[in-house]
């Protein structure tokens, strides 16, 4: 079991169930709250990160699980905390590529009935069981979103943070969506919403498509370089926060 880690109760679902006893919502209001003060504690020192996302899917002999294994190891060069879902498949191969090349690595995990588990390439790990304060995290603490090929999950963070980042509800971070062949067909209909009015031309700017890790971390480095002048935060520990 990692650091900061510990086993969560099978989650309930009925509180999408619509309303329930007042006692219920506020009990309900509670446990999200804790979770969030949990998560605040644990990455609060956790320094500036690079937050990756992709499929749980994908083994360690695929392309794209070697893909990712890169961009921990270059994300860890930039001195940048690799944060992914915590989980296996791109997530593992992420926060691998970090640990095994001194970088720090972390992990926002997700209580399910399948597929995740908390890999082991992790220096510390939180499980959350609900999918919206783990993508509260994920966000908060990243200065760029590295998008790679997955499934419904990642197509949700993606879309989740490019619609934040598009409406200046967080500031622009650079986004990059990894995979040209991957992703053609997505970007076909990203260029349609914009042809046809449902998002404004310019809105194409705040993502970057490429194959290139070059490309890539030189255009989260110069928009960080840019914009931020990153310093690790001081060390005072007002939610007594684990160092």
């Amino acid at each position: 079991m990692q650091e900061n880690e510990r086993i969560i109760p099978a989650k309930e679902h009925v509180y999408l169930d619509g309303p329930k006893s007042r006692g219920y919502e506020l009990s309900f209001a509670f446990r999200v709250f804790k979770q969030f003060i949990k998560g605040f504690r644990t990455l609060h020192f956790v320094g500036p990160c690079i937050t990756v996302f992709g499929s749980a899917r994908f083994k360690e002999d695929h392309p794209y699980y070697k893909q990712a294994v890169e961009f921990g190891k270059r994300i860890a060069g930039m001195g940048f905390t690799t944060l992914t879902g915590g989980g296996p498949g791109i997530m593992e191969a992420a926060n691998r590529g970090a640990f095994e090349n001194g970088g720090q690595s972390v992990g926002c995990n997700i209580l399910l009935p399948f597929e995740q588990h908390v890999n082991p390439y992790i220096h510390k790990s939180i499980t959350f069981e609900h999918f919206f304060v783990r993508k509260v995290l994920l966000v908060k603490y990243s200065y760029a979103f590295i998008i790679m090929p997955g499934g419904f999950g990642t197509m949700d963070e993606f879309f989740e943070t490019l619609t934040l980042v598009q409406t200046k509800t967080i500031t622009q971070f650079p986004i990059v969506l990894f995979g040209k062949e991957f992703y053609k067909q997505l970007w076909d209909t990203m260029e349609d919403m914009a042809k046809r009015g449902t998002i404004s031309p310019e809105d194409m700017n705040l993502v970057l498509l490429t194959d290139d890790f070059d490309e890539a971390m030189d255009h989260i480095r110069h928009y960080v370089k840019t914009n931020y002048q990153v310093k690790p935060r001081k060390r005072r520990l007002l939610f007594f926060e684990k160092r």
